[in-house]
């Protein structure tokens, strides 16, 4: 090596960043995500409430532009029927009018914020039809939310079961 050159050190620098690893805390997968702010949970509980409402006029009014927008693109719904809908399937159901509702009267609900995601569960009592066949009843839902980065929150999945009756005696 010629005498005017001198040898890089790289050593102190990688010795630094060895160190930088070492004292860093180690990731864990069983250590959840940093929920929100109880004031924003209690916000948050709020957009998923109106956001349900929005849902249940859409239904109703078959204001399909509506349902468009609530609509995660990676939307999955399960149907009352059992049946597997993503979003275009599930739109194609209200603009075909195979899913009829005319009514949906909700309670119990309950809203559990966990970060970015919402789970919605609720009773609903509804009437209309399903592939052309007559329903009415009971039946208990599941819906999934996710806040995107932008703040809008959307339906990623839903599922519902039909609540059984219980035997007259």
């Amino acid at each position: 090596m010629p005498r005017d050159r001198q040898p890089v050190l790289l050593l102190p620098s990688a010795a630094l960043l060895l160190l930088a690893f070492l004292c860093a805390p180690p990731a864990r997968a069983d250590v959840p995500p940093p929920q929100p702010h109880k004031e924003h949970k209690r916000d948050y509980k709020r957009e998923i409430e109106t956001l349900e409402e929005q849902w249940r006029t859409a239904q109703l009014s078959e204001d399909i532009p509506t349902m468009e927008r609530l609509l995660a693109p990676d939307y999955l719904g399960i149907t009352i029927t059992g049946q597997v809908a993503d979003k275009p399937q599930q739109l194609d159901r209200m603009r075909s009018r195979h899913l009829l509702i005319t009514r949906i009267d909700l309670s119990d609900r309950k809203i559990k914020i966990f970060g970015a995601v919402a789970i919605v569960t609720s009773l609903a009592r509804i009437e209309g039809t399903s592939e052309g066949t007559p329903m009415s009843g009971l039946y208990r839902y599941t819906r999934i939310y996710r806040r995107y980065p932008d703040g809008s929150w959307k339906i990623t999945n839903f599922e519902v079961t039909r609540v059984p009756t219980p035997p007259v005696p």
